[in-house]
């Protein structure tokens, strides 16, 4: 059972990459290296990246299970994991509001919705948690004798903290990020999100030898 609970975390990211990218590049009119992939989930289709969010939310919330049993010592890095996990199904039950260019037959509202305004509390829980993930695990790799880890978590962590500011302030349409706002996104996904691919098969591989995680 452990082995099917990290085998989740180790297919969950690629999937979800897999998923707005292909779809991202057969809808008509969606900018993927300016538009959020959220917007991924409005108008035509749009089922299919909440189906995205939500199916990979589940695979993840069955790796942090794992991630327990994995590394018991470690509170704050299932829980964390599991936070992610909820924030993406909460990112594909509620959708966001429609931005700015989105190819939608939405108008853009005035004042954001109670569905838009609960999707972006909703991202911030995702991106923080897996931060705060990445951070956490770093600081136990490297208690544990384990610098390479340590040092990639911590690199990762970093990464996907800046990655949201820069997001962020694109999407907010500061000038020179607003153009490329939408592949600083996918580049932090594919950061954080490949970090817990990473770490999924890691420890799969550890599992394999015999060897206690973290000893």
């Amino acid at each position: 059972m452990s082995a099917l609970l990290l085998s989740c975390g180790a297919v969950g990211g690629p999937l979800f990459v897999a998923a707005f990218t292909r779809e991202g590049a057969r809808r008509r009119g969606y900018d993927q290296i300016r538009e959020p992939v959220s917007a991924r989930a409005l108008g035509e289709r749009g089922w299919t990246q909440r189906t995205n969010f939500v199916g990979t939310g589940a695979l993840m919330l069955a790796f942090s299970a794992g991630l327990r049993r994995a590394m018991p010592e470690s509170k704050w890095g299932p829980r964390l994991v599991a936070a992610f996990a909820i924030g993406l199904v909460g990112a594909g039950a509620f959708v966001t509001d429609p931005v700015t260019d989105s190819p939608t037959d939405e108008p853009s509202p005035i004042e954001p919705n109670v569905q838009g305004i609960l999707h972006n509390v909703f991202s911030m829980v995702v991106f923080g948690a897996l931060a705060g993930a990445c951070g956490v695990l770093a600081r136990r790799f490297a208690k544990t004798g384990h610098p390479v880890w340590a040092a990639y978590s911590s690199l990762s962590s970093v990464l996907v903290v800046s990655g949201v500011g820069l997001f962020g302030r694109g999407f907010g349409k500061a000038k020179g990020l607003v153009d490329v706002a939408g592949l600083i996104q996918r580049l932090t996904i594919v950061i954080g999100w490949g970090w817990l691919t990473m770490l999924a098969v890691h420890l799969l591989r550890t599992r394999t030898t015999g060897r206690a995680v973290g000893d």
